[in-house]
């Protein structure tokens, strides 16, 4: 397979990495592998401002930890990284993103993601929470997502929140140089599998840094030694959504985002964003 095929006919010079790069992703595309545009691969600039972009993002999910608790409404914590992310000369990239209405993206039990805040819903005992946030920072993107258990959670509910988040860091792990998005998704569906629950198939993680989304789409489930490879510059989401019970999900006619189980039970769901380096990866945000 040509190199134009992949890389538009531009020679491959990534900025800031080795001759040795270069050498591997040519033997990947002599083997006929996928590999990603050269433009999916971040110069040093890029991978700065991206850092930088983390960095808010993480302060806010820190700033809003104690804020998600028994008796707030989900409209108040998106009031809050509203506030938050503007005094940090900021951008809350869900706002008006595709006619999202919110600053955030908060789900409750069996909302598995793009929960929709609002003054009518109140965090109540027992619930498990996703706040999902994503920064625009000088133009660079950095994307993340927490769960967070109130009060009193069921041993059901704990366990739950518990795989999601190993599945999260079993995906983070497998992410390195010269592996294969493959091998992320396979190792993800296993575990969850292993403890009973679903991997949601109708949604994935995705590339984000320059762009909210990009290439390439990162399958939470599949089959090792697949997909497109790990090539050093690329940064993205790993964010497993996992189900109590079946994967199969539906979105919301009313609001067109909310997107819940089909059967009603709950679903846990982490994420990172993380860049692929020379020697493994380096996490820009939790």
């Amino acid at each position: 397979m040509s190199m134009k095929k992949f890389f538009g006919g531009n020679k491959y010079t990534p900025n800031g990495y080795s001759k040795e790069v270069e050498e591997k992703v040519q033997d990947c595309i002599r083997r006929g592998y996928h590999v990603p545009k050269r433009t999916l691969l971040r110069s040093k600039e890029q991978i700065e401002g991206i850092r930088e972009a983390g960095k808010i993002n993480k302060a806010l999910l820190d700033y809003i930890t104690p804020l998600v608790k028994e008796g707030v409404t989900t409209a108040e914590i998106d009031h809050a990284v509203y506030a938050f992310t503007t005094d940090h000369d900021a951008i809350p990239a869900p706002f008006l993103y595709e006619g999202f209405p919110k600053s955030s993206c908060i789900s409750i039990n069996d909302v598995v993601c793009h929960g929709i805040p609002s003054t009518k819903e109140v965090i109540k005992d027992g619930d498990i929470v996703n706040v999902d946030l994503t920064t625009i920072y000088k133009g660079y993107f950095a994307d993340a997502s927490r769960m967070f258990m109130i009060g009193n959670v069921s041993e059901e509910n704990q366990k739950l929140v518990r795989v999601a988040k190993e599945c999260r860091d079993i995906g983070v792990e497998m992410a390195k140089p010269w592996a294969r998005l493959g091998d992320i998704g396979e190792a993800i569906q296993k575990h969850a599998e292993s403890n009973g629950y679903s991997v949601v198939r109708d949604l994935c993680g995705h590339g984000c840094g320059v762009k909210f989304h990009e290439d390439p789409n990162v399958n939470h489930y599949g089959k090792a030694g697949t997909g497109m490879v790990l090539v050093p510059g690329m940064t993205f989401t790993i964010e497993p959504m996992i189900n109590m019970g079946k994967f199969q999900v539906f979105i919301d006619e009313d609001d067109g985002w909310t997107v819940c189980t089909e059967d009603g039970l709950p679903s846990a769901q982490w994420e990172s964003h993380i860049l692929i380096t020379e020697t493994g990866n380096e996490i820009l945000c939790e």
